[in-house]
């Protein structure tokens, strides 16, 4: 039996879930639209664990929302995560951010673009099939009423906090637009895919995926 915390905190959604064999069986989360990572995160995971009648001591990995996303909240949840993993001494598990995001698309026998937000008309994103393969890697790119053409024939679902971007931009008529954050709960079976694998990350030396540089603002 595989008990795992999953911590997302790549948008502003300071957000934490627990996981039993890939299925969820606590969440704690704000969807808030102003950072709380720093308050609020320790915080959650404590009400989380207590509410779920779980210690500490029996969890068996964390698993961190990797990135890409906000600079200071990747920071927040990956610090936590290391010493969480370094004083229990359990493993460390990274889950793609964008990855994550798009099993809140549950259309069938679509294309799923998930995107957030990167500021201006920027945003990360991934193309995937609804079965979860990848179709696209991760990019950095600004929107314009041309992006994702290669997709035009198929139905297709972009979800995130970049959707409301790109919806008065997109000539797209097969496309649904959901306007959401990233959570925990979509981590939880994602972690415990990698976990049962031992897909487990170098605690020391880990690093979130910014995918671009900090630029101050």
């Amino acid at each position: 039996m595989a008990t795992l915390l999953c911590i997302e905190t790549a948008t502003t959604n300071c957000s934490v879930a627990l996981g039993v064999d890939g299925h969820l069986v606590a969440l704690k989360e704000d969807l808030g639209q102003n950072f709380s990572h720093a308050e609020r995160l320790h915080v959650y995971i404590e009400q989380l664990l207590k509410e779920a009648k779980v210690s500490m001591s029996a969890l068996d990995a964390i698993a961190i929302s990797k990135g890409p996303g906000s600079y200071t909240g990747l920071r927040i949840g990956v610090s936590a995560a290391k010493g969480l993993c370094f004083s229990l001494g359990i493993p460390l598990i990274s889950v793609p951010t964008l990855q994550s995001l798009a099993q809140q698309a549950t259309a069938p026998n679509t294309i799923v673009v998930p995107m957030l937000d990167a500021r201006r008309m920027e945003v990360y994103s991934e193309v995937y099939t609804t079965d979860g393969n990848r179709l696209r890697e991760t990019k950095a790119e600004v929107l314009t009423e041309d992006s994702f053409s290669a997709y035009i024939s198929e139905d297709i679902t972009f979800i995130g906090t970049g959707a409301a971007k790109f919806q008065p931009l997109s000539k797209h008529s097969h496309a649904t637009f959901i306007t959401s954050l990233p959570s925990a709960k979509e981590m939880v079976p994602l972690a415990n895919q990698k976990f049962q694998a031992e897909a487990f990350e170098d605690v020391a030396y880990f690093e979130p995926f910014y995918l671009k540089d900090f630029i101050a603002g």
